[in-house]
């Protein structure tokens, strides 16, 4: 009979062979997986918390054993702990933190009992729904190391949130009108129940002191709807004016102020009708319109944050005497950290230990962890997903890959394209219109029947509110921008999503683009006395400090050459030993060398001295996986595709034959590429480029969209429009998800535009005619409003729950700009 193997007490993961370690709990000797577990279980039962695996619905994380120095102590250093708390009464700091392995209530049950439990500690609250905690302590007797190093002994890890957290800030916000929607709802019930017996006294008689009470409280309900539910629009309407601009918070504070003054009036005169249940109304439609706005802002900026976050606080860096924990802002190019599996790289660095595997998930869409041998660089925030390794420091603060790629989505989220602004233009002049519109209304029923005067204002003013306008564009934008984020895609420029559609062409690089960048030398034609060691050494010696996928191909521990000058789409020239070198192009060698020799037809890059040719290089690199494949979905999408290289012929058109790319050009030069793609622009076509090289950044600018990959230069990813992360296979197919979330964005907006003007002219003639009551205008107007927001949301339809595709379909382009909206708008038909 076999018997099963227990699981771990503390994390419920199997015991591993031989495991032996036990701890005692309520009087049990129970089974540990880890001196990490086994540590944590004591810390607990030391506590007098053992309850806590009573209670506790599920197993908790696997405890991490702590090995080397504390890493929390950094947290002690001057100024560290005040960049991470913020002052309290007393001198009491209070810092906020986020907690990894919470499982269920139980564990911030026994988190903030631990805590409390700490002297100096004067108060702890956590929240089971985000994993957060707040922790309020008096630093004269304890610091933040001793509350992180608190949490870590119980076997949580804590993550400390800086008071700039926009995170929280969002909370806040979110807090803040989910009050006011409280508000507005509770209000909105009891007005309308007022209302629902003041009609029915209409139809079947009331006795008028009773009318006169529900009157009375119905008003005295509405004033802290209107006046406090209400205020965001309020204050909107005095920031427009006081800047002399008509916003849509004029035309709602109006409607609001104009029923609310009106109802007031007649209700303590005791004549005319009341419109509370339209105010109430009104303010709680709008308030959820709005909160739905909200959350679709906040998910596109939640994976900003998350981005910032993936920098850990503190890092091991090694001194004379072993390692020490510093916070990383004191980390300098060239310091060696030392990076435990699990725990993410403090800053772009060097693999100098053991080799491991980086999980860059949130940094470049790739799910898998890609490995890292030795001499190869990890990105900072990268998690490492294999053993305990060391790594040298290249790069920190503003220079690291993190901190680019959040500027790019920091420029892309405060963007608009010209199709918003055109929207948000017309939305400008339909306001200036609807308040003329308005005191025609006033007019035409002060003439007609001045009993309805003011309910007819107040349906117009409401029922034509051009929020659905102004949120049709920027909605799906800013959902698109998130979906293609997700994905490891950084749109730089948010109008090239307006001109993704209409795409006709699409013209790539073959070295670093098509290629995996990771070349290799295949063959050394010396021309001289020169042998090929030395010939590859002097050319390494020039490439040492170059950025292109090419220079990959040449060792790195060399001496790099002096007064180094690249000549972008030509090569290298550097001074080598007090020798003046060149390397690149057989003319651009030439120049300096003399003519060239007989050179063998596949030879790839050149090399030669003022003192003669020195050597020929025959370079290889192989093709990124799937990328025939990617040639074959672009073309089923409609677009043509050409490969525009430096490189020479052989190599280009070996790579064009595998690829089935029949539109070719070898040898280009910077000049010529540009010359390529406004060749075909002149033909009336809508070319994209995607390069990577400093070469490219001439014709990346020239496009009409242009592509640059994460790992290219930084030349090119300032020049293009997209930048599309993730390494191997992972960087062009970003291509594939960037056309269809545009043609699928550009789409939900034309529904949303067109939506919005055809409710606009439908319900305004019928609100001026006296056919829309006001609280049936505030459900209309607050209904396309809500309605365009969860249209934008479509666009993520086929992402499952963690944002992974489940299937892309390509979405058709709709052909021309036609329609109501297209000629408001004043779109053409492109040619194509």
């Amino acid at each position: 009979m076999t018997v099963p193997a227990l699981p771990c007490f503390h994390c419920g993961e199997p015991l591993p062979a031989g495991a032996s370690l036990r701890v005692e709990v309520a009087g049990v000797a129970q089974p540990m997986c880890c001196a990490g577990c086994a540590a944590a279980a004591t810390s607990i039962r030391d506590a007098g918390l053992a309850d806590f695996y009573r209670f506790r619905s599920a197993p908790s994380a696997r405890a991490a054993a702590e090995a080397g120095p504390d890493r929390w102590a950094a947290y002690d250093a001057p100024g560290v702990a005040t960049r991470w708390t913020t002052d309290g009464e007393d001198g009491q700091r209070t810092v906020h933190l986020l907690l990894d392995g919470v499982s269920c209530a139980a564990c911030t049950w026994l988190v903030e009992r631990r805590l409390r439990q700490e002297d100096g500690v004067v108060a702890a609250s956590a929240n089971p729904a985000t994993a957060r905690v707040k922790v309020t302590f008096d630093p004269a007797r304890t610091g933040l190391a001793a509350v992180l190093r608190t949490i870590a002994g119980v076997g949580f890890r804590p993550h400390v949130l800086g008071e700039a957290d926009t995170q929280r800030l969002a909370q806040r916000e979110r807090a803040t009108l989910l009050r006011r929607l409280a508000v507005a709802g509770l209000g909105m019930m009891q007005v309308m129940m007022f209302a629902l017996a003041l009609y029915a006294g209409a139809f079947d008689g009331m006795d008028p002191a009773l009318r006169r009470f529900l009157v009375l409280v119905s008003l005295l309900v509405t004033i802290p709807v209107a006046f406090y539910a209400g205020w965001p629009f309020i204050s909107g309407a005095l920031r427009s004016l006081r800047a002399r601009e008509v916003g849509m918070d004029v035309t709602v504070t109006i409607a609001i102020l104009v029923a609310f003054a009106g109802s007031t009036w007649n209700a303590l005169t005791g004549r005319g009708e009341v419109w509370f249940d339209s105010v109430v109304m009104f303010v709680f439609l709008l308030l959820v319109a709005r909160y739905a706005e909200m959350s679709v802002r906040h998910a596109a900026g939640s994976t900003t944050e998350a981005l910032r976050r993936l920098l850990p606080a503190t890092a091991r860096r090694r001194t004379v005497d072993g390692f020490e924990a510093v916070a990383c802002e004191v980390l300098q190019p060239g310091d060696v950290v030392l990076v435990p599996g699990g725990e993410a790289f403090p800053a772009d660095a060097m693999i100098t230990g053991a080799a491991t595997r980086a999980d860059e998930a949130l940094l470049t869409g790739e799910a898998v962890a890609v490995p890292k041998p030795v001499g190869t660089t990890v990105l900072a925030g990268s998690l490492n997903a294999g053993p305990t390794t060391e790594c040298r420091i290249t790069a920190t603060g503003e220079r690291t890959t993190l901190s680019g790629i959040v500027r790019l989505l920091d420029q892309a989220q405060s963007g608009r394209p010209a199709l918003a602004q055109r929207a948000d233009r017309l939305a400008s002049r339909f306001l200036a219109a609807l308040l003329g519109l308005a005191a025609l209304v006033a007019l035409g029923w002060a003439w007609a029947d001045p009993q309805r005067l003011v309910p007819a204002v107040i349906a117009v003013l409401v029922v034509a509110c051009p929020c659905a306008l102004s949120l049709a564009v920027p909605t799906v934008l800013t959902a698109a921008l998130r979906r293609l984020a997700r994905r490891g895609v950084l749109v730089v420029t948010p109008s090239a999503l307006e001109r993704l559609p209409t795409l006709t062409d699409i013209v790539f690089d073959k070295t670093g683009t098509l290629t995996l960048g990771h070349p290799v030398v295949e063959d050394i034609h010396c021309c001289g006395t020169l042998a090929p060691a030395a010939a590859l050494q002097l050319a390494a010696a020039l490439e040492a400090g170059a950025s292109h996928p090419l220079a990959r191909a040449f060792p790195s521990n060399v001496t790099p050459a002096s007064d180094l000058l690249a000549v972008p789409g030509e090569g290298l020239e550097g001074v080598v030993d007090g020798v003046r070198v060149r390397i690149g192009r057989a003319s651009f060698v030439a120049a300096l060398s003399g003519p060239a020799p007989a050179l063998p037809p596949d030879a790839t890059v050149c090399l030669g001295s003022e003192r003669g040719w020195a050597a020929a290089f025959t370079v290889r690199d192989a093709l990124r996986p799937g990328v025939a494949q990617l040639v074959q979905e672009l073309r089923a999408r409609g677009l043509a595709v050409h490969l525009v290289s430096g490189d020479r012929a052989a190599p280009v058109n070996a790579v064009a034959d595998a690829l089935g790319i029949t539109e070719r050009a070898a040898e280009a030069r910077p000049a010529d590429k540009v010359a390529y793609v406004q060749r075909l622009q002149a033909a009336g076509r809508r070319v994209a480029m995607v390069g990577d090289g400093l070469n490219d950044a001439p014709v990346l600018a020239a496009a009409d969209v242009s592509f640059a990959l994460q790992e290219g230069t930084a030349l090119a990813r300032a020049q293009a429009d997209i930048v599309l992360g993730g390494g191997g296979a992972q960087g062009p197919q970003g291509l594939l998800a960037a056309l269809d979330t545009a043609r699928r964005g550009h789409a939900l907006m034309r529904q949303n535009l067109h939506w919005s003007a055809a409710y606009n002219l439908l319900a305004v003639p019928a609100a001026a005619l006296g056919f829309v009551p006001p609280w049936l205008a505030a459900i209309g107007m607050s209904g396309s409003s809500l309605g365009v927001v969860l249209n934008a949301l479509r666009i993520n339809r086929d992402e499952d729950s963690h944002g992974q595709p489940v299937v892309d379909r390509p979405a058709q382009p709709r052909a021309g700009g036609g329609g109501l909206v297209g000629v408001l708008l004043g779109r053409r038909r492109r040619p194509v």
